[in-house]
């Protein structure tokens, strides 16, 4: 059954199907470099989950079609014929071959690279793209057979269908080490039932199974630890290889690996929630939102080659009304020449290879990217702004002090405060929970709300309970006798029945990478500030110890949104660092929004741009390092393709080049610049 094709454009308004770039992306199972759609075979994958294919489907995404040698063979077969031919004109000349026999002999030995291509570029013309690469090589090469330079014909597309090969080759590797480095999940898990180990298919696990995880193993969904403790390898998720060690009741994500003994996992998500599935969908839709560079040389491509068709149609016939010795042939071949060089393969399908191989690379060292257009943003960002907690910080806080006014029973508020508190999920509710020990289930709290920027707020036997910061206080008009400002930790002011009770300090400690984050950004060029809801004092210290450019407490979401509008004011572009999550609005306005504890939060993984998965500060700069050398290595294809083929341009319509030279600046300088983006896989960071 025949399906109606329907073509595809990008928001650019350029066609993403029936080109060159798309048959080599489908070629080598890498669809997603077109939007993550295959629409050149007459039929529409719109809304299509290739992560979701089965292995009947009829097409399989994920593997090049045929093996090297296949992909090679007609390669070969024409590149035996066309020695063969060679040597027979030129070396060990026979008399049986000329005339007929000779024509046909280049003609056999043209088909298996040619045809491929003739038909290509049939398709292309029916479904209304009429100049295409394909065109451009076939027009080229029929136009050299009908001049009689055989052997120059079936060469050009001989080595056309080498480099293609070359280009199918190179983009699979790039689709093949992100698939190897992501694609971690095992399709089996053995689960617990009545403690007897049954193994089933991942797929089917449901909330609730016991998993049974040896150790090597790779665990299949997201889960809770039920063992006292167990070391996880983490690197297919963080990029860090270093074990992860794991207390009972801490989660662990499908893909780590179980290092010592036998642990069992309490499944918590189904295996399509997974945060390695989340993840992996990412990294495959990541190459969806193209970048401005990529987007402007799809446009320029399908401008460019009508006017070069059309150059070379006035190459051929104009010269005929100017030169006193005009011979059609001459010119003709000019214009065949001027067709060859001028196909823009080395742009069209090493640029959105450039991009892919950054992402892979990143990663590779535990950052995802949603779009290669924040490969290019990270590139030019000149100044970072940061939240303190969980980003500079470690988030772990722990009770320094309890100052309670003695005509208030300190354990009573104690247990008001550790029930209040259990209602927030912010790291200082953790550190009062681990400091006052199990909520009291006796005691209930009614009416509680959290106030943004404040705090919470309940009541107790009727009476009203404060915990928050000292802003809150001044809110619910409660006074107090000190001076916030004089204390360097973090504070927890507490009221009840309208009385100031006392406060509870807490400290976070700085995390161990995060003085060389901040060094490492200053090499770049990149400015560093600090903003937090925390009290000013223990942001000033913090980014004391850091060598912060500003930093910036006390702040409200609010507050927080104008700071930043303060800076972008300054003609600066900004990328924020943050939870993602509690400061949306700036992750919002931000050029690029950064998220630490991708592992942490799915929300995270929803709202920012670019998700460092490990919570380490050191990787912004490798962000930042690895947006740079893409861009570098992509304008470095950019002017190598233009600069040669405008060299070789002008010494062809000059009769200068012949064709061999115009094969270099088409399939050489092809080849050159996709090894050039291959490149950014292997580079360290």
């Amino acid at each position: 059954m025949t399906t109606q094709h329907k073509h595809t454009y990008d928001q650019a308004g350029n066609q993403l199907c029936c080109t060159e770039a798309t048959k080599i992306y489908t070629q080598a199972g890498a669809p997603e470099l077109v939007d993550n759609q295959n629409k050149c075979k007459g039929h529409d994958h719109e809304g299509h989950d290739h992560t979701k294919h089965s292995d009947d489907d009829g097409h399989n995404h994920d593997h090049v079609a045929g093996s090297p040698l296949k992909l090679f063979a007609p390669a070969i077969i024409s590149f035996v014929l066309l020695m063969a031919a060679i040597a027979l004109d030129n070396w060990m000349a026979q008399e049986w071959f000329e005339g007929w026999i000779r024509v046909v002999w280049y003609v056999v030995a043209y088909v298996p690279v040619g045809f491929p291509v003739i038909k290509d570029a049939v398709v292309s013309i029916r479904k209304g793209d009429v100049f295409s690469e394909f065109l451009l090589m076939v027009i080229a090469t029929l136009g050299a057979f009908a001049i009689g330079e055989y052997p120059e014909a079936v060469a050009v597309m001989l080595f056309y269908a080498v480099g293609e090969v070359f280009q199918t080759l190179a983009v699979s590797r790039a689709k093949g080490n992100i698939k190897a480095l992501l694609d971690q999940r095992p399709d089996e898990v053995t689960i617990l039932i009545d403690n007897q180990p049954q193994i089933i298919k991942a797929a089917n696990a449901e909330i609730g199974y016991i998993i049974q995880l040896k150790p090597g193993e790779k665990l299949g969904l997201d889960g809770e630890l039920l063992s006292d403790e167990a070391s996880f390898n983490t690197a297919a998720l963080t990029g860090e290889s270093k074990p992860d060690r794991k207390s009972k009741g801490d989660s662990v994500l499908a893909g780590m690996i179980n290092l010592n003994m036998v642990s069992m996992v309490k499944v918590t998500t189904s295996y399509t929630d997974s945060k390695l599935s989340k993840i992996l969908e990412l990294v495959q839709n990541a190459t969806a939102q193209k970048a401005p560079t990529e987007l402007f040389i799809r446009k320029f491509a399908k401008v460019y080659t009508p006017i070069v068709v059309f150059l070379a149609i006035g190459i051929c016939l104009l010269p005929a009304l100017f030169v006193a010795d005009y011979m059609f042939s001459d010119w003709l071949y000019r214009a065949l020449v001027f067709l060859v060089i001028s196909c823009p393969c080395a742009l069209v399908i090493s640029i959105p290879l450039g991009y892919f191989g950054g992402i892979g690379a990143a990663s590779r060292n535990g950052i995802l990217f949603k779009g290669s257009n924040f490969l290019d943003t990270l590139a030019t960002i000149q100044h970072v702004v940061m939240d303190k907690t969980g980003t500079m910080t470690e988030g772990i806080f722990q009770v320094q002090e309890v100052n309670f006014n003695s005509d208030f029973d300190q354990a009573v508020i104690l247990k008001m405060v550790n029930a209040l508190e259990s209602k927030s999920t912010h790291p200082v509710a953790t550190a009062i929970h681990q400091y006052v020990g199990e909520v009291d289930p006796n005691l209930r709290l009614d009416q509680v709300e959290e106030i943004g920027g404040h705090g919470l707020k309940a009541a107790v036997d009727g009476k009203q309970l404060l915990v928050g910061n000292f802003k809150l206080m001044d809110r619910f008009n409660v006074r107090y006798d000190i001076d916030p400002a004089t204390i360097v930790y973090t504070v927890i002011a507490v009221a009840y029945d309208g009385q100031f009770v006392g406060y509870i300090t807490i400290a976070d400690s700085i995390k161990a990478d995060a003085l060389d984050t901040i060094k490492q950004l200053h090499k770049l060029n990149v400015k560093a500030t600090m903003l937090s809801g925390d009290k000013s004092t223990v942001v000033r210290y913090v980014a004391d110890q850091l060598g912060i450019d500003q930093a910036f407490g006390d702040l409200l979401p609010e507050d927080k949104v104008n700071k930043l509008k303060e800076i972008k004011a300054q003609h600066q572009r900004v990328a924020f660092v943050g939870d993602g999550v509690n400061d949306a609005p700036v992750v919002a306005l931000s050029d690029v929004g950064i998220a630490m504890g991708g592992l942490g939060s799915d929300a995270t993984i929803e709202t920012a741009d670019v998700v460092i998965q490990d919570d380490k500060p050191s990787k912004i700069p490798v962000a930042i390092r690895i947006g740079k050398q893409t861009k570098r290595v992509v304008w470095q294809n950019i002017t190598l393709a233009f600069v040669i083929k405008g060299i070789v341009l002008i010494l062809g319509a000059g009769g200068i080049a012949t064709m061999w030279e115009a094969v270099f600046a088409d399939v050489g300088v092809s080849l050159i610049a996709i090894l050039n983006a291959v490149r950014i896989q292997k580079m360290k960071f």
